[in-house]
């Protein structure tokens, strides 16, 4: 095997490779995936040199370690957490060189929920339909890492960046949530739309990649009768008969059968992604474009 990989040694909760997803395979049934913060995942491709395209770790509140088969450049962004090389502290939001056989550790969030992991080269698992990421729903893409799963990497194209420490947005403390109502507000109670955009919600620690799941005031129906599946999209709250909220993330299944009161502006996911449970959430009514 190519020197050029790396072993995983803790997998952690749930750590995932992801890309840019697999956009337009809705017509297959096929989610979107992707990185669910996608702007921390890109930025870390910056800061080792990698294109934007290549696939990356994304780690899940306790983090992962790996071993690298030999020398490689490191970047770790999105949820701030403890980085160490051989137990040795590194840095975090910038680049890091780490010497073939070190242990790279990257500890447990200290806010926020994903961590990413940039390695130069990029992961270069085997794609389907275009993408390296993991999908949850489908089951396309890599699996979840294991303990001992071993990952291909690509060759270096680019050098890294030459940064200190690059900005990255804090996580929520607040989750603000930019909504279009409809297409099926009108499935709903004027007073529960008002309940939507005018009562606070938490995040529910049932959340996932799927769908950001939300505790709050239930939504009550105005129509009862059933609605047939139709196609939904990134973003789309669709309500459950319990009457509570979910926001659709990257691994949502492509049609549903319960309404959907409101989409999320696409700019407001990457906050949903690092949102803890029990983060507050306040849904806030735009216009349509």
């Amino acid at each position: 095997m190519t020197d050029r990989a790396l072993a995983v040694v803790r997998a952690g909760a749930l750590t995932t490779v992801q890309d840019l997803g697999r956009p337009g395979h809705a017509h297959l049934g096929v989610p979107r995936s992707g990185a669910l913060d996608a702007p921390a995942a890109a930025l870390v491709n910056r800061l080792v040199g990698n294109a934007p395209e290549a696939a990356v770790l994304e780690t899940t509140l306790v983090g992962c370690a790996v071993r690298p088969r030999s020398a490689v450049t490191v970047a770790v962004g999105g949820a701030p957490c403890r980085v160490t090389v051989d137990g040795r502290p590194a840095a975090w939001g910038a680049p890091v060189r780490v010497p073939a056989g070190a242990l790279l550790d990257i500890g447990a969030a200290i806010c926020g929920v994903r961590s990413y992991v940039a390695v130069s080269g990029g992961i270069t698992v085997e794609p389907v339909l275009g993408s390296r990421s993991t999908d949850l729903l489908s089951g396309l893409g890599p699996p979840p890492l294991t303990d001992g799963t071993v990952l291909p990497l690509g060759r270096p194209t680019r050098p890294h960046a030459r940064v200190d420490v690059a900005p990255q947005p804090a996580p929520p403390t607040e989750l603000v949530l930019r909504v279009t109502l409809g297409p099926r507000d009108d499935w709903f109670t004027p007073e529960a739309v008002r309940v939507l955009t005018s009562r606070p919600y938490s995040v529910s620690p049932a959340s996932n990649r799927i769908g950001l799941r939300t505790d709050g005031p239930a939504l009550e129906r105005a129509l009862t009768r059933e609605l047939p599946s139709e196609g939904v999209v990134l973003g789309a709250v669709q309500v459950p008969p319990d009457g509570q909220p979910v926001v659709f993330l990257a691994d949502h299944p492509t049609t549903g059968g319960y309404p959907v009161i409101a989409v999320v502006r696409t700019a407001d996911l990457a906050a949903a992604a690092q949102a803890a449970p029990g983060t507050p959430i306040r849904f806030v009514a735009v216009r349509r474009r």
